[in-house]
């Protein structure tokens, strides 16, 4: 488990990068990482081009905070999670273009690309809207990721998991690439899907692909 300073700098850094790579803007999207006691999260406000160490706030998965700053506001979404998944050591939540495009038509991601099936299954499914930073938020978010590293936020963005924060971050870029590849495929005509046959075919090769099993996110 991440110490609570490494965390602070981890989740900074990782909100930047989002920025970088295009996958959020403004003050869009937030970044967690677990920590003894609870999470480390970027706090209300911070933007992407401006995020520091200080820009972080550590609180209890119960939302209790010694922090002077206030917490993002989607908290209780990402306590949630950490809640209910004890391997996932960090979430990473953007408003990324192409995903956000596919969660506004209500859609998740089905079995087009083999690499669905890095995610845990045979698709990536899109939670119902429901209002930002709210309970209820919460509850689809984790209800979509069941037996999921990652889903979709209808009308919303994404989420994506892993067991420390570089490996949520990659998997929020794989997420957006694959939901870019699949407009695109849609634009073009209708994708075929790959069979439930051919994804447990995936998921066995990925037992041993590269000396391993693919992590969880």
């Amino acid at each position: 488990m991440t110490n609570a300073e490494a965390a602070r700098g981890e989740v900074a850094w990782a909100y930047r990068e989002l920025g970088r790579l295009g996958l959020n803007f403004g003050s869009a999207g937030n970044v967690s990482c677990r920590v003894e006691g609870g999470m480390v999260i970027t706090r209300s406000g911070t933007t992407v081009d401006a995020t520091a160490e200080g820009d972080t706030v550590r609180m209890a998965l119960d939302g209790a905070t010694q922090d002077t700053a206030a917490p993002s506001s989607e908290w209780p979404m990402h306590a949630a999670i950490l809640l209910a998944s004890p391997e996932v050591g960090s979430v990473v939540h953007t408003h990324a273009d192409a995903c956000t495009a596919l969660a506004c038509l209500g859609e998740g991601l089905p079995a087009f690309h083999y690499m669905i099936a890095g995610f845990g299954g045979d698709d990536v499914r899109c939670a119902p809207y429901v209002t930002f930073g709210t309970p209820e938020l919460a509850e689809v978010a984790v209800e979509a990721l069941r037996g999921r590293t990652a889903c979709l936020l209808g009308n919303h963005g994404m989420i994506a998991t892993g067991r420390d924060v570089k490996a949520a971050l990659a998997a929020a870029v794989r997420l957006e690439t694959l939901a870019r590849q699949y407009l695109l495929a849609r634009s073009a005509g209708a994708p075929r899907l790959l069979d439930p046959a051919q994804m447990d075919a995936t998921r066995e090769r990925y037992k041993t692909y590269g000396g391993a099993a693919p992590s969880r996110g």
